[in-house]
């Protein structure tokens, strides 16, 4: 049998695996053997925490027009956003959210225009 040398290779694989770990708490960051089932746990979390942070976006950008469209026009969120659909108005919810936390002035002439519009 022929003697297999690969400690570079097993080297670097560990030290890449704690260069991930690093700032692990505890053994998590300075042991080879638990560093690399949480680096593969860490890895996973970080992998659908990219699909929920725009779930979590979205949710925050309704409920942010929902309270301004009911402090304003006393219009729901869903009647707002079916009126802005008809009356043709081209504005995502995440720039609606950012005019009425930055500019409500704005905000509230596209209620205006929307109220308007499908009322006629």
């Amino acid at each position: 049998m022929v003697r297999i040398k690969r400690g570079n290779v097993a080297r670097k694989r560990r030290k890449k695996v704690l260069s991930l770990a690093k700032g692990f708490k505890g053994t998590h960051s300075r042991l080879f053997r638990v560093a690399n089932q949480q680096v593969m746990k860490a890895l996973r979390y970080s992998y659908i925490g990219r699909k929920q942070k725009k779930r979590q976006f979205r949710r925050l950008w309704i409920t942010r027009i929902n309270a301004s469209t009911r402090s304003t026009s006393n219009l729901t969120y869903s009647c707002f956003m079916n009126k802005v659909k008809t009356s043709n108005i081209a504005l995502n919810r995440k720039m609606l959210s950012q005019l009425s936390i930055l500019d409500p002035k704005t905000f509230s002439k596209i209620q205006d225009v929307v109220i308007e519009k499908t009322a006629a």
